[in-house]
């Protein structure tokens, strides 16, 4: 014990006479292994503490303070007790000891073991004592910190204060200006607020302390470690004005006095701290401003020059009214809402008859956003505002005005309904409903498009409301929207036509399966009159327009599995009907039908229902039809079936593989069966509605092309399933596949065999089966490449490239060799070109395949890890390449940098700008895109490297403005416009040269390369003029 003693007293010396501060840590640790008390400690210190020299004692009790926010929680209660009283004292000693005092009362005020009291004791004495803000900033936020504490664990004490501890913490705060401390201060406010501690008499005080600070204007300085931004400064005091409705007599004014300022940024402030304090307050809070608040509301939407104020002043007024709609009041009462709505339709109603005058508008939104607030005042808008605008639409006969007329009743409608969802009862639109309806299939009646858009969304807005749509008002919408889609030619009017057709289905499935699919079936199979010449007329051509729009109709009605199980059967006729050659239907037609049944498959409800109708009907037929169609060839009478074509079999592989991603577990291991036994057994039994000759071999028909490009089916059925479904032979179809790719001669089959073998490694479960394969693989494929004279590279080469994909999404260490050997081929006088194009296969999402909407086995920031594994193979590449050969190596870096993440972009692109700028002069224009989009980014904040560089980039971003391709043009005005805004003093020098070289753009034959460089040109006119940069 004495050598502890004296251990302890060498230590004070040392930090106090010595001046050496990592005492304090050697003391602490003293004083947590129980070498010696805290009490101890102040025994040893008693001299320091005694000491007539203030900064003798100062730093006695720093050792204390800088030992107790180490050991704070080891703490007996008797030992907290007698240093609260210690330091008490010591608050009333000299300045420079205050500091330490304050941490030391910080560390204790953190203890578990605080005595009852002690809390109130030190407060008292704290705000006695010590003048807050006279301090440093460290030491204010001391106290608040202190505050903050006492207020988490000894509530019930400090609220015994009553209202002496607003008080205190006024005083304390009173003037604070650091963002820092402010957070802490509006914590301590929004706790007194929000917990329900006595205001007393302070209220009015307290208010003004934190609403002098109201709005927050602040602006943090740049690389602001601290991270105080002006929004956390916003939230903070807004939580603390709208706390309490006893600041409402102090708030509102001072709302209505900012809502006069000129800055946008205040007037937001202002209206949504207005917005939020409304869910806290009772009319009898509101009735004394209402008529100010009104006044101010109307001005800002009135006068607005900001949608962004608008959108905050009519959000203020719904809360402003839900306010009111809330408030009880008793008979002998005004009725606030009421008083307040007839101030509101005072105001904007007679704006409603002049449709033409440009108050229509924002009195609109205004009624509307009152109608938003509660049923209540729904119902006494509507009731005020509803019948004027019916008569004036039944009275008025111009479009524009009928127009503007419908679209005020829309919103009407629209607010009804939000209304509607926060209250339960009976909608005001039900009284209108019939005039409504009758507004409606006038309008859609009428031959102006703007009209007709405007009256399919009130059809829509219409139908989503309970009772407001009888089932012959939806019978005879149906009628309207098939008339549309059958004779209207505006594009605007057939993708609202479109969109409405989709709400409507969703909510009345019925009246579409009876009225609108028997009409669209009918008018699809109906045939224009055929004339004597031959020549088809103009009849036949609108026909096949109508015709597709018939199939994209019967797409976007097809969500409910009620209206599913109608349409796919009419789109797989219409497919049907082209393969026997029973209707004349182009190759596009056929497309247009697949992507219909594709369309359902991606949106339709994901049922049982929706599946077993795809997996019984869908997808065997269209099997069966293709099949016949690749067995078949042109037939006896020389005509080759459309399915046999490429654009038509790659549109049937989606509809296919979609469904299949859909499928529940049972229904997908009968698809995965069906498929191997097709393509592995030549078994065609279960399709029965074909004639299909037995056994045949669709994986050995390597040089028959419509029978080969058959394994682009197999594709679309085994490789979209989920990932625990179990597809049967597996060893033997991936045996079949990977002999197949390799020895196929046409390019959609070796490719499709190539991405179907890799679709089911990448699913395929660990483990040495899947290594030997893949090694395997990996030798018959090197094996190819690297002999020059082989006829099959390009086979070999596309199924290594879709395996190192397959490998790379899920990790597995073998896609390293697959990846190397990527590298070498582009040295290859063959291959080099294609192995450029593979590095963006890699990085980039596949739509048919190994994507997550097909299951696939993909691991996050995989592309970030292959950029960060081989980019710098591809600089050492190109260094050591040949000057023939360096265009790929600049092409497969461009892939790569241009697939990563805008965040990853901007941090790797300095260290390979050199490569970057030597790729803008590659020839290639693909090459070039990528590298200008990937430029665009980093030239926002140009790093020093590339300002460096300028004279360079600027000659190469010059030269491509000439470039034949207009993409091209276009992508380097816009990185020459980003150059602009490089450090004045950087490009000054440059403006002559680059405005000259402008001039030639602005005479492009395409307008959007003029335009591009129009601003670019402007932008450096501009340059260095007085007063803008």
């Amino acid at each position: 014990m004495a050598a502890d003693g004296a251990l302890l007293v060498s230590l004070v010396e040392e930090f106090i006479s010595g001046l050496q501060d990592s005492k304090s840590s050697d003391t602490a640790i003293g004083v947590k292994t129980r070498q010696f008390t805290i009490l101890q400690l102040v025994e040893a210190l008693g001299l320091s503490l005694t000491s007539s020299q203030p900064q003798t004692r100062a730093r006695g009790v720093q050792l204390l303070s800088q030992v107790l926010q180490e050991c704070y929680g080891d703490l007996s209660e008797r030992e907290v007790e007698v240093l609260i009283g210690f330091y008490e004292n010591r608050l009333k000693d000299h300045y420079v000891i205050t500091p330490y005092v304050l941490q030391g009362l910080k560390a204790l005020t953190q203890c578990t073991t605080l005595p009852p009291g002690s809390a109130v004791s030190m407060l008292k004495s704290l705000f006695q004592d010590v003048h807050v803000q006279s301090l440093m900033l460290a030491e204010r936020a001391c106290v608040y910190n202190m505050l903050i504490n006492l207020m988490d664990s000894r509530e019930a004490e400090l609220k015994g204060l009553g209202a002496d501890f607003v008080f205190g913490f006024v005083q304390s705060m009173d003037g604070e200006r650091d963002p820092r401390n402010l957070v802490l201060a509006f914590q301590i406010a929004k706790n007194i607020v929000h917990q329900g501690y006595d205001m007393g008499k302070f209220t009015e005080e307290l208010f003004e302390v934190t609403s002098c600070y109201f709005p927050i204007d602040f602006s943090p300085p740049p690389n602001d470690p601290h991270g105080i931004t002006q929004e956390l400064l916003i939230l903070a005091l807004r939580a603390v004005l709208t706390g309490t409705p006893l600041f409402s007599e102090f708030l509102l004014p001072l709302i209505i006095e900012k809502l006069d300022s000129d800055i946008q940024s205040a007037k937001m402030d202002s209206l949504q701290t207005l917005t939020e304090c409304m869910t806290v307050y009772d009319h009898k809070d509101l009735s004394e401003f209402l008529s100010g608040l009104w006044s101010s509301l109307r001005r800002e939407v009135f006068q607005t020059v900001s949608e962004k104020v608008e959108s905050a002043g009519l959000a203020a007024l719904t809360a402003l009214i839900s306010c009111l709609s809330r408030s009880i009041i008793s008979s002998n009462e005004e009725d606030s809402l009421k008083t307040f709505l007839d101030l509101v339709l005072k105001d904007c109603q007679h704006h409603l008859c002049e449709p033409d005058l440009k108050l229509v508008w924002p009195s609109a939104k205004l009624l509307q956003a009152a109608s938003r607030a509660s049923l209540r005042a729904s119902h006494m808008v509507a009731t005020a505002v509803l019948p004027s605008l019916i008569e004036q639409y039944n009275n008025r006969t111009e479009s524009s005005q009928r127009r503007t007329l419908l679209e005020v009743l829309h919103g009407f409608i629209q607010a009804v309904k939000a209304s509607q969802l926060e209250e339960e009862g009976e909608s005001v639109l039900t009284t209108y409903r019939e005039t409504l309806c009758s507004i409606v299939f006038s309008a859609l009646s009428e031959s102006n498009s703007a009209l007709q858009v405007i009256a399919m969304a009130v059809l829509t807005t219409l139908g989503r409301q309970t009772g407001l749509l009888l089932e012959s008002d939806v019978e005879l919408a149906v009628i309207h929207l098939y008339k549309l889609i059958v004779e209207e030619e505006n594009a605007q009017t057939r993708l609202a036509v479109l969109e409405c057709a989709e709400a409507l289905s969703k909510l009345h499935p019925a009246a579409f399966v009876t009225k609108l699919v028997p009409r669209l079936k009918e008018k699809i199979f109906s045939e224009p009159m055929v004339q004597e010449g031959g020549d088809a007329p103009p009849e036949e051509i609108s026909q096949h327009a109508v015709r597709q729009r018939c199939v994209s109709a019967l797409a976007a009605v097809s969500t409910h599995p009620s209206v599913v199980q109608k349409s796919t059967p009419v789109l797989l006729e219409v497919i049907s009907a082209a393969h026997s050659g029973c209707m004349d239907l182009s190759v596009e037609e056929v497309v247009s039908a697949c992507h219909g049944l594709q369309s359902i498959a991606e949106r339709a409800a994901d049922t049982e229902e929706t599946g077993r109708c795809f997996h019984d009907i869908i997808i065997l037929r269209l099997l069966a039809m293709a099949l016949q169609a690749a067995l078949q060839g042109e037939g006896d009478s020389g005509r080759r079936s459309p399915l046999a074509e490429e654009a038509v079999l790659s549109a049937i592989v989606p509809v296919i593989s979609t469904a299949c991603s859909k499928l529940q577990p049972a229904l997908a291991g009968q698809t995965a069966s069906r498929a191997v036994l097709i393509f592995l057994d030549g078994d065609v039994s279960f399709l029965c509605d074909v004639s299909l000759p037995s056994n045949i071999q669709l994986l050995k028909q390597g040089d028959c092309q419509d029978q080969s490009q058959m394994v682009i089916l197999l594709m679309g059925c085994v490789c979209s399933l989920p990932r625990h479904v179990e597809v049967p032979q597996l060893d033997r179809l991936l045996s079949e596949l990977e002999e197949f790719s390799c020895t196929c001669s046409h390019p959609l089959a070796y490719t499709s065999a190539a991405k179907c073998f890799a679709g089911l490694v990448n699913k395929r479960q660990q483990g040495e089966a899947l290594d030997s394969l893949i090694e395997h693989t990996i030798k018959r494929v090197s094996t190819e490449l690297d002999s020059p004279t082989s006829p099959r590279r390009m086979q070999a080469f596309t199924l290594m490239l879709w395996l190192a994909k397959a490998l790379l999404l899920r990790y597995h260490p073998l896609s390293t060799a697959l990846i190397d050997k990527l590298f070498l081929l582009l040295g290859d006088s063959e291959l080099a070109a294609p192995a450029a194009e593979g590095f963006s296969l890699l990085m980039s999402d596949s739509p048919d395949i190994l994507n997550r909407a097909h299951h696939a086995d993909i691991r996050i920031m995989y592309r970030q890890r292959f950029f960060a594994e081989n980019s710098s193979k591809l600089v050492s590449g190109f260094n050591s390449a040949a000057s023939d050969k360096k265009a790929c190596y600049l092409k497969a870096l461009s892939y790569m940098v241009s697939h990563l993440p805008k965040e990853v972009q901007l941090t790797e692109l300095p260290a390979l700008l050199t490569l970057l700028l030597e790729a803008l002069s590659c020839s290639d224009c693909g090459v070039q895109l990528s590298t200008l989009s990937c430029l665009r980014l980093v030239l926002l904040e140009p790093p020093p490297a590339l300002v460096q560089q300028l004279e360079a980039l600027l000659s190469r971003l010059l030269a491509l403005t000439s470039s034949l391709d207009m993409n091209v043009r276009i992508a380097s005005l816009r990185c020459i416009h980003s150059v602009s805004h490089f450090p004045v003093h950087e490009v000054l020098p440059s403006r002559a040269r680059v405005l000259r070289a402008l001039a030639k753009p602005l005479d492009d034959r395409k307008r959007l390369v003029r335009s591009e460089a129009v601003r670019a040109r402007g932008e450096w006119f501009l340059l260095g003029g007085p007063g803008l940069k």
